[in-house]
């Protein structure tokens, strides 16, 4: 069984025409690649003429922009011919065929610099158009200059301005994207300034707490809804106790610290509905509405008082303990404004400190006058220094074994041409209070001092005892006030004794046994002053370079009384006693109390019964003069 094969042949006609088919295609395919290629090579000769130009087009679009009339900053006209050099040989590039990437680059770099623009508010989005346009026009025309020199199809000269124009709006939408973003985030950031300084301008800085201007706003509308209510508004003024101290002593940033954690603890006792804020430095003001019983002017206080009695811990690691006060003062209103119940509060606030510090005190009427004197008391005493308004009386001391003077303490007092002499009370507690006790203390040890080389010059063998005060005690300046007055009146360091209070003995432990004992380290005498008032205990005692103990006049003045002030005395002599101290007795004014005091062999004494404190040519003729009395 035979296969037969399909006849498959064509007519050679056929085959014929399509061969010429296929080679009419080769020829038009070979004609339509030499015609691209051709409109390559003019492109590229094109874009490369252009980019060759781009200073050109540069400089001549800045010509445009200043004829134009329009004031443009230099920095801003700078931003945008780094945009048109940027922009120029982006497109140039790419008319060349360098590919859509180049100028991708160059929109986001055009981008950034229109972000800055629009950020700086530099130029609005109409100039910055406006300019594009002009670049674009010079653009075209250098193209157009270079399409005729370099010969080149109307064709191509058509799509490299296609590409231009495409490029042109590309750019002006991607500017419009970038103006709309960065004004947004700068409008944004602009609206939260606005806020952060409307906070910075009713708050503190330090402890954000409202602050005076605040305040004052809140009391008004507090002593709005009282007048509708008939209720009262309570201001409390709460002003720390020593924090100058406290701040001279261990620096600015402790006393940051401790503001705001003091901050923080009275926040913690205020209710919500009543307002904390800071006035300024160490004062606070606390404001209660709607007085209940639970929110009595007088509980609150005493809550606040309680939230200071435990010791801070401040520094990184809570190394540095700091104990403070408060003296607050009450003010109530109903009819008054905000500058009266802050001013009265003030005003009770003072009376506190005035009592003693760390208590509250209630604004009573003549208050302000109290006020007042004192105010002016102090602005004299700030001019009584360098008026040469002050001087020193000088008490004697006696030896009681032989009754013979051994020293004298100097005793600072105020002659005031109005006034006359201030007396010591009246005065000592607000130098201290104000920080010019460390002048004014200065100036007692250099004429003391200047006084005792005096005497011994003149052959009196007398020691000069000199009180310091605590506010002294918290500076090493003292060392070198010390060291300074001795070597400048020639007075040798063992004829003069500082006198220290017990209590301020103890005010800090560590820091005043290093002083002190930095003091015995230039020869210096040490004494404690006021002894058996304060809570030092025998081992404090044993901490300190103590040379004579001064027994409390509270306690001399008790041996004409009793038989229990006989027994103090007498264990207070055997205690200096014991730790080879000498003991001095202060106040002595009656002849039972010298005789009893000599019986419990006290060592050294001075009061009235031998001579009040006398200016220092009374007590040159006391030293010279005096006989001790007939046994």
């Amino acid at each position: 069984m035979s296969m037969k094969t399909p006849n498959t042949s064509r007519p050679a006609g056929t085959q014929g025409g399509a061969g010429r088919a296929r080679s009419r295609s080769r020829s038009a395919a070979a004609s339509g690649e030499d015609a691209q290629a051709r409109k390559a090579r003019q492109m590229r000769r094109l874009g490369e003429a252009v980019l060759a130009r781009v200073d050109y087009v540069r400089a001549e679009t800045a010509a445009r922009t200043r004829e134009s009339g329009e004031a443009v900053d230099p920095a801003v006209q700078q931003s945008f011919e780094r945009v048109c050099v940027n922009s120029t040989t982006a497109v140039a590039r790419w008319i060349a065929g360098d590919g859509l990437e180049v100028t991708n680059d160059s929109a986001r770099e055009s981008a950034r610099i229109f972000g800055e623009l629009a950020a700086h508010r530099a130029a609005s989005l109409q100039e910055v158009a406006r300019r594009m346009f002009w670049w674009r026009n010079v653009f075209l025309e250098v193209m157009k200059e270079e399409g005729s020199r370099l010969r080149i199809t109307a064709a191509v000269l058509k799509e490299a301005q296609e590409l231009l124009q495409l490029a042109m709006e590309f750019s002006l939408l991607r500017m419009c994207k970038t103006f709309d973003r960065e004004r947004a985030r700068t409008d944004e950031q602009l609206a939260s300034r606005e806020e952060e300084l409307a906070f910075m301008a009713t708050h503190d800085p330090l402890t954000d707490l409202p602050n005076r201007t605040l305040i004052v706003d809140r009391i008004e509308q507090m002593l709005a809804r009282a007048s509708r209510s008939q209720t009262s508004v309570a201001a409390l003024f709460v002003d720390l106790d020593n924090f100058k101290a406290i701040n001279d002593t261990l620096g600015h940033a402790v006393g940051d610290e401790l503001l705001q954690a003091v901050a923080e603890r009275l926040q913690g006792v205020v209710r919500e509905v009543d307002a904390l804020g800071r006035l300024g430095g160490d004062e606070f003001v606390v404001l209660v509405g709607d007085l209940a019983a639970d929110a009595s002017p007088v509980l609150v206080a005493e809550r606040l008082l309680d939230a200071l009695k435990q010791p801070f811990k401040l520094g990184p690691e809570g190394e540095t303990t700091v104990t403070i006060g408060a003296s607050i003062g009450i003010a109530l209103a109903d009819q008054c404004s905000a500058g009266d119940i802050l001013r009265d509060a003030d005003i009770a606030m003072y009376r506190a400190k005035w009592d003693g510090r760390n208590r509250y005190a209630m604004y009573e009427s003549g208050m302000q006058d109290v006020v007042q004197e004192r105010m002016e008391l102090e602005m004299d005493l700030r001019d009584a220094l360098s008026k040469k308004q002050f001087f020193l009386a000088y008490q004697p001391t006696l030896d009681l074994s032989d009754m013979r003077p051994t020293g004298v303490e100097a005793l600072l007092r105020w002659r005031h041409p109005q006034r006359g002499v201030v007396q010591p009370n009246n005065f000592i507690p607000l130098l201290e209070e104000t920080g010019l006790i460390t002048d004014v203390g200065r100036w007692v040890l250099v004429e003391s001092c200047r006084q005792g080389a005096e005497w011994l010059a003149a052959g009196h063998e007398i020691s000069m005892a000199v009180n310091v005060s605590g506010r002294q005690l918290d500076s090493d300046q003292l060392i070198d006030d010390i060291r300074d007055a001795l070597a400048d009146s020639g007075l040798p360091a063992h004829a003069l004794t500082i006198e220290i209070t017990e209590t301020t003995l103890m005010r800090d432990v560590e820091q005043t046994a290093r002083r002190l004992s930095a003091v015995k380290d230039l020869g210096v005498r040490i004494a404690i002053d006021d002894f058996g008032t304060g809570y030092s205990s025998l081992a404090h005692l044993q901490r300190f370079p103590v040379d004579a103990l001064k027994i409390d006049r509270s306690f001399v003045s008790g041996l004409s009384r009793n038989k229990e002030g006989e027994t103090l005395i007498q264990t207070l002599v055997q205690l200096g006693k014991a730790l080879s101290i000498k003991t001095f007795a202060e106040g002595i004014e009656q002849e039972q109390e010298l005789t009893l005091l000599r019986e419990q062999d006290c060592d050294n004494g001075q009061g009235f019964l031998f001579a009040r404190p006398l200016e220092a040519s009374d007590a040159e003729s006391f030293l010279r003069d005096f006989s001790p009395p007939q046994a």
